[in-house]
Order: structure tokens, then sequence, then C-alpha cells
């Protein structure tokens, strides 16, 4: 039976309702996008038609989910809200903090070891206030949660950007920093600005070597990394029925990658089999039940143009394998076209690793597609000439496979099956083969593929592909590999070709596991003592953050961000995960991986004060030392990438008074909000271009801060010459109450006190 089964069928009781209702005073059909939202505003039955991209709207989450690195945060900032127990049903995910090295038992063993301290404070405070609890080793926190918790027609957050994965499951599944979830575990509604809507409308079925995957790599390449910001992306039509339901979740998934606010399905025959595959049977015959509510309405699909702000259409029929890479998920090329590509651009052809799990592609359908190539490998006497590494979404998932005889496949295959964790993805890898900056080319089918992401070095030249793709493309070694067309020669001479992958959308046996990973928490937890050593380096209770106030003069530039500065350049993950607990310590990773426009070195920036060179974290903390606020530029779509905000809690903790850019990431943009910081962009981007280095600068006009008024910043250089730019702001009252409290938390907390 499901988790919280009268939530949901509460949830279901009062869709039509509401749903009519919006339909009403919408005056038109609905997407299904707009039917989720309509029907968990917080106020209860729609009364108005908001405008998309402008109004904010206050939501009531039905559910929210947090993992280990990203939870110390949130739980740390929700122990000073002044609540006994958490509002909606939440849980929390023991996936991040378990480094990949020499394989599960060995793995899992360490991990529980060495952050033993951060997993059981963890699960005591999840004890504490009501929150379920999943073990080290239990699974990845979006596979975990499309298994357990996911339902059509739900709206959830989650402390974790690709908590969008739910959106194949028919959810308005949406990624947020810790202290948006705070506010929903205190009781309070959740803010967000009302989505614009694009419609991707899929056409005939997948085949051959072509996968779901593959449909998101391809809308990744025509939207960019950007394209989907604030908009949801709902997908449509006969093509999208033909999908499995851990194939829509991993389109879902990867939305992340586009800035996407989230993406979805709408319920169908596939997410139907998946529920009761997973032992869910009672919510698929409660959304049985109110089927025509958990889609889109048929005029808005037959005549979508219409009803989206935009339109795309893709052919499944004519959809082709594409590898995305390297440095940027979005950099798109089918398969075939890859070889002349690299060369082109001096890309190593030697692949040394195919990675194999992840978020987006760790269900039993994707580890059946990719182990019926590495199968033909060992049947056809084909030695893998990259290394491989597994990593199962779930414990239910790994237990099923290796039932099954899937994971023994790729052990023939030399693979080292790792825990069901993040791994590789996030960075927690210890990877044997290279030492130091050596050029390399890894496969993997993880979303993101980002300078150091994998393993630290910045010359990993990491590709994006399906689990099958994956799979033949390490075992040919060679990044021009085509498998649809070339050949390959085996330990007898001869030359062979893979055939296609073939998969098995769910295990004809059904799941099984012995241990899950669960754990349930106490009915009152009000007798729990949740103690935090004051002399850790893992965790520290947090102190609330001063107001940054109505005047800022003569704050001074921290760091100029050049190109690219993702919420990895901004609080790298990695070695620093041991570290998110403690946002003193990790304020030592503080923007360590953005490139200075001036010297375009990293970690490398001017102390005005001193006139020396030093790293961006030293620097800030000697101005905060000083008394002196900095303020941090950057450049398009800062922040893009992870919904991690110690990427905003560090600059905050830092002195940083404001971050001003051409564009921000829709979630850090929230998260410096949330931290009282001015997040503020260019009216005139140009102007990005007269920041230098020894610049000074003066808020002239703070004291009138108000939604939609832009402010005025005097720039005043070291030779005394002054330039005076216009910043423009999205804070709305609520938002600037944020601000004047140092924080939304401190707003939480006096309410609450």
């Amino acid at each position: 039976m499901a988790f919280d089964i009268e939530m949901i069928k509460n949830v279901y009781s009062k869709m039509a309702e509401r749903v009519d209702k919006a339909r009403k005073v919408v005056g038109k059909p609905l997407t299904l996008s707009e039917k989720i939202l309509y029907a968990h505003l917080w106020d209860g039955n729609p009364e108005k038609a908001f405008v998309r991209g402008k109004d904010y709207v206050d939501f009531a989450p039905d559910r929210i989910a947090c993992q280990d690195a990203t939870a110390q945060m949130a739980l740390l900032q929700f122990m000073q809200a002044g609540k006994a127990k958490v509002a909606v049903p939440t849980t929390v995910h023991c996936d991040h903090l378990i480094q990949a090295k020499q394989g599960a038992a060995p793995d899992l063993k360490r991990a529980n070891e060495t952050s033993n301290e951060v997993f059981d404070f963890l699960a005591s405070v999840s004890n504490k206030y009501g929150i379920g609890f999943w073990k080290p080793g239990a699974g990845i926190i979006h596979q975990v949660v499309l298994e357990n918790y996911a339902f059509p027609g739900g709206m959830m957050i989650g402390t974790d950007s690709h908590t969008v994965n739910a959106g194949g499951l028919g959810m308005v599944a949406i990624g947020v920093g810790g202290a948006d979830a705070v506010d929903v575990m205190a009781g309070m509604p959740w803010e967000l600005k009302f989505p614009k809507l694009i419609g991707v409308k899929l056409t005939g079925s997948l085949n051959g070597w072509t996968s779901a995957k593959d449909v998101i790599l391809k809308v990744a390449g025509i939207l960019t990394v950007k394209g989907g910001t604030g908009a949801i992306v709902e997908y449509f039509g006969p093509g999208a029925q033909n999908l499995s339901c851990t194939g829509k979740g991993t389109i879902c998934n990867m939305g992340a990658e586009i800035g996407a606010t989230t993406s979805t399905f709408g319920y169908d025959d596939s997410m139907e089999r998946y529920l009761r595959a997973t032992d869910r049977s009672d919510i698929a015959d409660a959304a049985n039940k109110i089927r025509e509510y958990l889609t889109g309405d048929d005029e808005v699909y037959s005549n979508p143009e219409s009803y989206f702000d935009q339109v795309i259409e893709i052919d499944l029929d004519t959809l082709r394998p594409h590898l995305n890479g390297p440095f940027t998920p979005d950099l798109a090329t089918p398969v075939g076209e890859l070889g002349k590509k690299a060369k082109e651009n001096d890309w190593p052809i030697k692949v040394d690793w195919g990675l194999i799990g992840s978020c987006t592609n760790s269900s039993y359908e994707d580890l059946t597609r990719a182990a019926s190539i590495a199968k033909q490998a060992v049947d056809k006497k084909i030695k893998s000439r990259a290394d491989f590494g597994i990593n199962p979404g779930s414990e239910q998932i790994r237990y099923t496979a290796e039932r099954d005889g899937i994971l023994k496949i790729f052990e023939d295959l030399d693979a080292t099956i790792f825990t069901n964790a993040c791994g590789p993805c996030i960075g927690q890898w210890d990877r044997s083969d290279l030492k130091g900056e050596e050029k390399n080319t890894i496969v993997h089918s993880f979303n993101r593929n980002f300078s150091k992401r994998a393993d630290g070095n910045p010359n990993t030249h990491a590709f994006v592909g399906s689990p099958e793709m994956v799979a033949a493309i390490a075992i040919s070694g060679r990044l021009d590999f085509d498998p649809m067309h070339d050949t390959l020669i085996n330990e007898d001479g001869e030359e062979v070709k893979l055939d296609e992958p073939q998969g098995i959308e769910l295990p004809p046996q059904g799941f099984e596991v012995e241990d899950a990973g669960y754990v349930e928490p106490l009915e009152d937890g009000s007798g729990v003592t949740v103690t935090v050593n004051p002399k850790s380096e893992r965790l520290q209770l947090l102190t609330p953050f001063e107001r940054i106030g109505d005047e800022i003069k003569g704050a001074k530039l921290l760091i100029k961000a050049f190109g690219k500065c993702t919420t990895d350049h901004i609080s790298m993950a990695g070695p620093w995960l041991r570290f998110r607990g403690h946002l003193d310590n990790i304020s030592n990773n503080c923007l360590i991986g953005a490139v200075n426009a001036f010297g375009k070195k990293t970690n490398f920036v001017k102390n005005q004060l001193s006139g020396e060179y030093e790293g961006v974290p030293d620097t800030a903390r000697a101005y905060k030392a000083a008394g002196v606020k900095s303020v941090v530029v950057g450049d398009h779509n800062y922040g893009e990438g992870s919904s991690r905000e110690h990427a905003a809690m560090e600059p905050r903790h830092l002195g940083v008074a404001a971050v001003i850019v051409k564009s921000f990431a829709r979630i850090h943009e929230t998260n410096l909000k949330k931290q009282g910081l001015l997040g503020l962009t260019f009216v005139n981007e140009n102007d990005y271009d007269l920041i230098q280095e020894d610049d000074t600068f003066n808020f002239l006009d703070l004291n009138e801060f108000a939604p939609d008024k832009p402010l005025t910043i005097e720039l005043v250089h070291a030779d005394g010459s002054k330039d005076e730019i216009k910043v423009n702001h999205t804070y709305n009252d609520a938002q600037i109450a944020w601000y004047k409290a140092g924080s939304a938390l401190n707003l939480i907390a006096a309410e609450n006190a």
C-alpha cells in the first residue's frame, strides 16, 4: 500500500471541484500543469486567473523530499522555526555522502564510518519532527520518491533540483532551496511566480538505439540551459503515451538542465502499470476515478499553439541517439556525427570510463537495456576497452536486478557495482585511474557534465547519453564509435556488430526487496534530543543573519565572474559535501570555481584593502572583518544547476550584500532572496563591462526599495571617475520584507516566537 494514502485521497477528493472552478475562472480549457497548480492554491478554490511569468502565487504542496547534503542546512533552519512537527509529509534520503571507490559494500561501510555524525543527526532530527528517514544505501532520492511517494496530480517540492523527476508520474514536482522547504514544513504557503508553459508534442515511437534519454537530450539542444527558465515543460501526444513511466521520469529529471521550473506528463496506462508494479494499486484505483483531471484537456492537446507559450514537436520515429557535451548538457550531437565534431574540437577520442546510473537513469528498465549490450559483449567475446561503473537507483532495484541476473552480466564485463547512491554524478568518486589534470574523456548516463563535476579534473570531457549508448561507447573505448553502423573486433579477431538494445519495462516476477532502508519516525518525537557538538567540523547550529539594511555605501567588488557560473562554481560538491552542515567551514569554497574576469583565473581576486591577490573566501573574510560589505557580479544564467542554497548562504555568511548579474537561474535567485541578499540584474547588460577590478559600489536609493522599481548604483573607479547604472529586481512586498528582516527565516522565527 502507498505511503500517505489518506493525504492522496484528500487531494483527489478536491481535484474535480477545483479544476472545474479554475476552468471557469480562466475561461478556457486547461493544461495538466494548470490543473495541478490551480488545484493546489493556498487559499483553496481558484478565484482569479493568474498571469504567467508575472504573478506571484501562494501554493500548498502535498509533500517534501530532502537529500542528505541539503537536508542538513534545511533541518538546521527548521530547528529555528519553533515548530514541534512538520506540517506536511516529509522525507530525508541519505544518498549524496557515499563516495564511489571500491564497490557497494566497502563504500557504504566507509561512508557510515566517516559520515556517521551527519547520518545520526539527520536520523534524530527526522525522529523528533516526524520525518521519514531513508538510510544510507536505500537509494537515490528521486528514484526512491518515484517508487514510493510520487502520485499523479500531486504537487511536491524538494531540496534538490532534480525533484522534477517525479513529473514522470504526473506530478508538478519542483526543486527549491532549504528555506523554501522550511516554509512548507512550518505550515506556511510556498510562493512561486506562476510559470509559463512550454508544450512538447511527441509523435511516433522510440525504436532501435533511441531511448527516452534522447528526447531530453534533443530538447536541451533546442532550448539550451536557460530556455526553460520560468516555465513548466508539459509533454503530450501519442509519443508520450508510448513511453514507460521511468522513461518519462528520465525526461522530466533532466528538465532541470534547461532551467525549467519542472516538467510533467499526463496520467496514462504506463503510469498505472508502474503504480501497480510498485505496490500502489490503491493510488492507481483512486487516480482512475478522476482520470480526465490528471491530464490536459483534449482541446489543449489538439490545438497546443493556443494554450502554450511555446510548442516543440519531436517525432520519435526519426529521433536519433545523442551524446551531449562536453562541459555543458545542452551541446547536443547525434552519435554518428560526434567523431567529426570531436576531431574538430580536439576532444580526446579514447574513452576511459562508462558510468551508468544516477537519479536520471537507474531504473530497472535502464539497467536491462544497458545489460543487453553488456551481455552481447560477453557473448561475442568483446573485451570492454573502458572501465565500467554502475549505480542502481534503489535497494529495491538492486535486489531485483541481482535476483534476475542483471548485475551479474555487468560483473562478467568487469564492471564495479557501486552503492545505490549518487556517486560520480555529484563528484563523489575516488577515481583511481587518473591523477592531476590529464585530458581525458568519459561517457555517462547522468544529467550534468560541468567542468570538474564528476572527478574534480577540469580536463575531463564528460558526455551525457542513454545507459545503452554509454555501454556501447564504453565497450568500444572510442567516442567516435557509432554502434548503429560500426563494427568491433573481438578476441578471436572477428568483426562483430552490436545488435539493438532490448529492455524490460518492469520486472516480470515483480519487484522484490528484503530491507528497503526506510525508518518510520516516532509518533511523538518530543522526547528526542538533537545534539550538535560545538567543536564539530561537520555540523554547526545556525546563528540568524543580521539585516543588511537600507544603506550600502563603500561596498567592494569581491569577484566579477566571467562566463558560465553554476552552483558548482559557487559552492563545489565532491569533497566539500562533508561540510554541508557547517556553514562557516563550507564557506571556504565560496566562489572558488568561478573564473575572475580580471586575469581569467579561479580563486584569485584582488583584496582592495591590502592590494594583494588572495582567494575569494579569504578576501571576503577580510572585508567582513573590516566591516566592509562586498558585491558579486556575474554573467547570464548565474546560479544554473543544483538547488543548493549553500551557493546563496555562503556569500551571505561572508558579508556579500548584493549579487548583480545579466540574468539568474530561477532557484538561485529565490535562494538569494530567502537569505536576505539583493539579487539584481543589469537594466543594460553592457553595464557589466563597466565594472572594474577596484570598484566601490554605492547604492543611492535603496531606502526606496519597492516592487517594480529599479535601483540606482554609483560605481566609483580607482581613478576617482564614476558611472551610474540601473539594476532591476523581481522582489515583491513579501520578499522585500525578507530582505528587511535579514532573511525569510528570521521572519518565520519572529512569527513563531
